[in-house]
């Protein structure tokens, strides 16, 4: 009864991994370690020897102690990864900051500009308020970002 029981869970378990990877909730890279977790827990509980062979081949003197080792093997290495993929976030999240930061300077110096020229009337070459004309000695580049 109780292996039924480990099956329809294990069954459950790559069921709504399929579903969330459907519906674009799990990404790919997530989904394969999922899948390979539920198609061993599939496994295990569909051929329930294969735990006990396992406790002897590893040493371990009882089969929970081998599936809570695994399980914590397991977990660390989700949450290395985590913080891993959450380290890579953090500083691709810092660069675009600081490019919209720099981007937000430009407009504002850009504005600045105009208001400048709006200030000073229509502009030497006939500009309509509001328009930046180009002259030969100004630079209206953008500044080149590293």
């Amino acid at each position: 009864m109780i292996i039924a029981f480990g099956a329809v869970l294990a069954i459950i378990m790559v069921a709504v991994i399929l579903v969330m990877l459907a519906k674009r909730q799990l990404s790919e890279k997530y989904a394969v370690m999922w899948l390979v977790i539920g198609i061993a827990a599939i496994i295990v509980t569909v051929v329930p020897g294969l735990l006990e062979w396992l406790t002897d081949a590893l040493h371990v003197q009882v089969p929970a102690n081998l599936l809570f080792g695994g399980a914590i093997v397991l977990l660390v290495g989700v949450a290395l990864h985590l913080s891993w993929e959450l380290s890579r976030a953090e500083a691709e999240i810092r660069r675009l900051a600081e490019d919209v930061a720099i981007n937000r300077l430009e407009v504002e110096q850009l504005a600045a500009r105009l208001d400048e020229r709006d200030a000073r009337g229509a502009g030497d070459a006939g500009d309509a308020p509001g328009t930046i004309g180009v002259s030969d000695d100004e630079d209206h580049r953008a500044p080149e970002r590293p």
